[in-house]
């Protein structure tokens, strides 16, 4: 019989691998942001199950207001761009959420679960596409890269908030099917 407990062996602080026999899976963290309109329109909650349903885990979390340095610092890849002051705006207008998820290959997975910026482009059961409108209220902003996520999380988060833990359910659901 198969040892369902992982071995786990850490290359860095943003991907570990967990090997089941022969088997070795990426584990990820990312970022992700739930946007004013989100925390306005009472969506969190159905936002973040997405991700828990995906067997991917919340393990670090925060309601704040972001002040103009911190968003300026966010999204410092778009000044000069038309958009931006506008997206300041937006983003400093109320509450938000962030989190860090981490899972199996959580960037891409995150990134594909929320679909295209544009929610009108974004494929249908994506988060952008069940409950975004147009840009700016797209709902939620996920890291596009390992690197951005490494980024985002330093900004929002310090190392004491970001927590290692085991979901009894992870040896289960991450353990079967990699045969």
């Amino acid at each position: 019989m198969r040892n369902l407990l992982p071995n786990l062996t850490i290359f860095d602080k943003e991907v570990r691998f967990i090997r089941y026999g022969e088997t070795e899976m990426k584990i990820q963290r990312t970022f992700i942001m739930l946007k004013p309109d989100a925390v306005q329109r009472g969506l969190v909650g159905e936002v973040l199950q997405r991700f828990e349903k995906r067997v991917m885990k919340i393990v670090a979390m925060k309601m704040i207001r972001v002040t103009e340095e911190l968003a300026e610092k966010h999204y410092a890849e778009h000044v000069g761009k038309k958009f931006y002051p506008e997206l300041l705006r937006y983003i400093t207008s109320g509450p938000i959420i962030v989190a860090v998820i981490e899972g199996r290959d959580a960037v891409q997975q995150v990134r594909k679960m929320i679909g295209s910026t544009l929610p009108s482009e974004a494929a249908i059961g994506t988060v952008r596409a069940d409950y975004g409108q147009e840009l700016p209220l797209n709902i939620i902003h996920a890291s596009d890269s390992s690197e951005s996520a490494k980024r985002e999380i330093g900004l929002y988060f310090n190392k004491s908030e970001l927590l290692d833990y085991t979901l009894d359910y992870e040896k289960w659901v991450l353990a079967y099917g990699e045969d």
